[in-house]
């Protein structure tokens, strides 16, 4: 019995040895070819042998391993386990999102990042600006031009914010009309109330005349008055339109009328902010041929503005303004679309 384990251990020793002898002259072999470099490289098949010899040794090689660091070695045995699972992390963001995000900003190519995001809160669909701004990077869609801030400066900046709900502004814009006279501007009154963001837009007309003015003001105070915003405070500039009787007529409705600095475009900034939206967004895509026309097109935009367009606004939370709207995950997304593709937004179709 003594004889058996005395030979076992006499084997395992001699293979051990004979291992040790291999590994070593196959190093010197290596050396050998190598005479005359600084480096030593091994290649793949060298790599692959001196494995296999080493395992003879239980990779117990320290002592004998001498063409490369310890470390090295190992490296060559982690490779050959096959990369480490990742640690669970944070989820990616679905195809499934990815696509719709791919297909709104190519069906409007004027959106920026937020103005996607807040169509997709419309239809359920929480996603960071940052997020789609990778996603569109990625898939090589060109970014949309930042725009300036049109927030007014200091002291007025802080008196708007405390008196958002009872701030009305107002302002005028126009637009050429082509007529058989030429080229003829139509001017239009807008008022926002700053606290909603709700808008009235007068019809245009060529002659702004005094009466003018102070009946689209009548009529501004009716139809704020029926959805229950009470003004307090009127911001306009300093335009020859803004006449006496019409800061008149607003005293007699209990409204203070405040006229901005000259030159100062940032004091009326949401006003400012509205008409560049609809130039940019929607008139400027047309040519107006009539009045008539320019009133369609505004009331379309106006409609569009105020029942189904994400505000980004940061008191308004990147929302629609209609009271009544709450996002829905649920049913086919949909694409609505007004003046012949120009006015478009999103919608689940009821099931």
């Amino acid at each position: 019995m003594f004889q058996v384990f005395e030979q076992f251990f006499e084997a395992r020793y001699r293979r051990r040895y004979n291992a040790r002898l291999q590994l070593m002259a196959y190093q010197i072999e290596m050396l050998r070819s190598r005479i005359g470099t600084d480096r030593i490289y091994t290649r793949p098949e060298e790599r692959a042998e001196l494995i296999r010899i080493g395992a003879e040794l239980d990779h117990d090689v320290d002592d004998v391993l001498l063409v490369v660091k310890q470390g090295t070695y190992r490296g060559w045995l982690r490779s050959q386990e096959g990369p480490k699972p990742k640690k669970p992390g944070r989820l990616g963001t679905p195809q499934t999102t990815i696509n719709l995000v791919m297909r709104i900003a190519v069906e409007n190519l004027t959106w920026g990042y937020e103005r996607i995001q807040g169509e997709l809160k419309k239809l359920g669909i929480s996603i960071g600006a940052t997020t789609i701004s990778d996603i569109l990077k990625r898939e090589g869609h060109p970014p949309i031009p930042g725009k300036g801030s049109s927030r007014p400066p200091g002291q007025w900046k802080q008196f708007i914010n405390s008196h958002m709900d009872t701030l009305v502004a107002s302002d005028f814009f126009t637009k050429p009309v082509l007529t058989w006279r030429g080229w003829v501007d139509a001017y239009v009154l807008v008022f926002i109330h700053l606290g909603s963001r709700r808008v009235f837009m007068s019809p245009a007309t060529f002659n702004p005349t005094e009466d003018w003015a102070l009946q689209q003001s009548r009529n501004a105070a009716m139809r704020f008055e029926d959805m229950g915003i009470k003004i307090r405070y009127l911001i306009h500039d300093r335009d020859s339109k803004y006449s006496q009787r019409f800061r008149a007529f607003w005293n007699s409705e209990q409204v203070k009328c405040l006229r901005t600095p000259v030159r100062s475009p940032k004091a009326n900034g949401y006003c400012e902010c509205f008409i560049g939206k609809i130039k940019r967004e929607c008139l400027n895509h047309f040519v107006c041929v009539s009045l008539d026309q320019l009133d369609y097109i505004n009331r379309e935009w106006l409609a569009y503005y105020n029942e189904h367009r994400p505000h980004q606004g940061t008191d308004i939370g990147n929302k629609v303004l209609r009271p009544d709207f709450s996002p829905t995950s649920e049913g086919d997304i949909k694409r609505e679309q007004r003046l012949g593709g120009v006015i478009s937004w999103y919608h689940r179709e009821a099931a």
